[in-house]
């Protein structure tokens, strides 16, 4: 099978790679389509010593696996977890100490044209959700994450810093809360698709400092981290969910002073972020920047390179 493998930093699309064989209580997933992710573009940085087929947002059909999901769209949960480790048991499965995460660790991914995830892992894409939107549903569901670990209500300030891929669907999904929110960014037409669904935007320089709640930094680079520390108030929130290539340096004092909890955020519920698509309570679609054919991967990671550009779509397959 086709696939786009990643060693040593270099990504090569390969053509003659084993089909995989779905161990126990797994599926093979023929992959219609994935999504270019800020996460595949870091482990191309070096964000982590990953060899092998790249990709974790995807929707695919089941061909082997339980009679149920046969001949079904699907997306998938990305952590293939033990169920038996101290965070398994403890309801922390994500953090599971022998996992493997598609496309990141010790998991081929979904650029390819095939792929294998546990059955317990996939979730049957609702006929009324087209593949494209669909294939939003991982980002959607990391989106979520933050109100799965803080509650955010009506009367709390939110700054989202970022108007890229993640910091939209983050956005979008906070001002399902109610919060007062405002998006800020540097580039007005990416903030422009934010302004026609009534949220608040804005330019780095009109930010008011020490005046937020809760701060989601969306951008995964140093200069977004500060603007997000800077914008709270004493007892604010400051929530990571980009990935760092490299290291991060920050004012730990000012952090103590103003007694800032610092919290990481990735992986999501699949079900509600699912449940919103169907719904069209997010647009997604017009995130779309770009698609292009398996054996035009590479080129489809040289686009989502370039600065600014929103989601490039990968087709993998009809």
């Amino acid at each position: 099978m086709k696939g786009l493998w990643l060693e040593n930093n270099r990504l090569q699309l390969k053509t003659d790679l084993p089909i995989p064989e779905p161990a126990n209580n797994e599926a093979l997933v023929r992959v219609l389509q994935a999504g270019v992710c800020n996460t595949d573009l870091e482990l191309l940085r070096g964000y982590y010593p990953y060899q092998g087929i790249l990709g974790h947002e995807f929707v695919g059909i089941v061909e082997k696996g339980p009679q149920h999901l046969i001949n079904q769209r699907v997306v998938g949960e990305i952590n293939a977890v033990c169920g038996e480790c101290r965070f398994c048991l403890g309801g922390s499965p994500t953090h599971c100490e022998n996992r493997s995460v598609l496309g990141i660790v010790n998991r081929n991914g979904a650029f390819a044209e095939y792929l294998t995830l546990p059955v317990n892992n996939l979730h049957k894409v609702p006929d009324n959700i087209s593949t494209d939107v669909a294939t939003f549903t991982e980002p959607l569901a990391a989106a979520l994450e933050i109100q799965q670990q803080i509650k955010i209500g009506e009367n709390q300030r939110v700054l989202v810093v970022g108007d890229g891929k993640l910091g939209q669907l983050v956005a979008q999904t906070l001002a399902l809360t109610g919060c007062d929110l405002l998006v800020i960014g540097r580039h007005p037409e990416k903030l422009a698709n934010l302004a026609v669904r009534n949220i608040k935007t804005g330019l780095e320089n009109e930010l008011k400092e020490r005046s937020f709640d809760i701060a989601v930094e969306c951008t995964g680079n140093p200069a977004g981290f500060e603007i997000a520390r800077r914008s709270l108030s004493p007892r604010g929130i400051l929530v990571l969910k980009s990935t760092y290539a490299g290291k991060l340096t920050l004012d730990a004092s000012a952090l103590v002073v103003d007694e800032i909890t610092v919290m990481g955020s990735r992986c999501g519920p699949f079900v509600p972020a699912l449940e919103l698509l169907a719904n069209n309570r997010v647009d997604v679609a017009s995130l779309i920047q770009a698609r292009y054919p398996l054996i035009d991967s590479l080129k489809a990671f040289n686009h989502a390179q370039r600065r600014g550009v929103l989601k490039v779509l990968v087709e993998v397959s009809s």
